[in-house]
């Protein structure tokens, strides 16, 4: 009798373990299962912004000649036909400056000249001009007035030579947009190399040290 409860007792508990499921800790469900998986549908990988540099193509339409002649009747024009307007403040500062620089002189030199010929008359009543209380003869003003004078003559060069690269710069600006593409797409390397100089600075090795700069466009 014994036996048998024995017996008994060693099925009941077996089959208890045997229908037992292991814990591990966590506890699934087919609505665990479905959200996560609507989770890993729903959600997007992460993408950085990427921001594309604008490149300019040649324009076979765009005339180099037309930039410069406009430029040479205004200043200014060729770089307005370019569409390079941040260099107008540029081009009539420069125009500005001369200008005032011009006139400033010129007028420098009437007083001067004036002041230079009543010191040369010999007056005795001083001069009323605004260099009345300045001492010296009339060769020192003729010096003075022969100084603005001269420029004068150079801010009229310098005009001139503002123009002209105002012209210049204007026809390049429409030769690149005619001709050429412009973008960030340049290759620059530096590498150690050695440089052949001239028969008078030649060392005992013949060749010196440098440096080549390689530029890619």
């Amino acid at each position: 009798m014994r036996s048998w409860f024995i017996f008994l007792a060693l099925a009941f508990f077996s089959f208890n373990a045997l229908a037992q499921k292991p814990d591990l800790g966590t506890t699934r469900n087919a609505k665990d299962s479905l959200n996560r998986v609507r989770d890993s549908i729903s959600s997007k990988p992460f993408v950085p912004n990427a921001t594309n540099d604008k490149i300019y193509h040649p324009d076979s339409l765009h005339s180099p000649h037309k930039a410069f002649i406009r430029s040479a009747i205004i200043p200014g024009w060729g770089q307005v036909y370019n569409h390079r307007y941040w260099k107008l403040p540029i081009i009539y500062g420069g125009f500005g400056l001369l200008g005032y620089a011009i006139v400033w002189n010129q007028q420098q030199y009437h007083i001067l000249i004036k002041e230079a010929k009543y010191r040369q008359s010999g007056a005795s009543v001083p001069s009323t001009g605004i260099y009345a209380n300045v001492p010296g003869g009339a060769q020192q003003f003729f010096d003075a007035a022969a100084a603005d004078q001269r420029n004068f003559q150079l801010c009229i060069f310098g005009t001139a030579i503002l123009w002209g690269i105002n012209c210049i710069d204007a026809y390049i600006d429409a030769k690149f947009i005619h001709s050429y593409s412009v973008d960030n797409n340049l290759t620059f390397k530096v590498a150690p190399t050695l440089v052949n100089p001239p028969v008078y600075a030649l060392n005992n090795y013949g060749y010196i040290p440098g440096l080549k700069l390689t530029l890619a466009f």
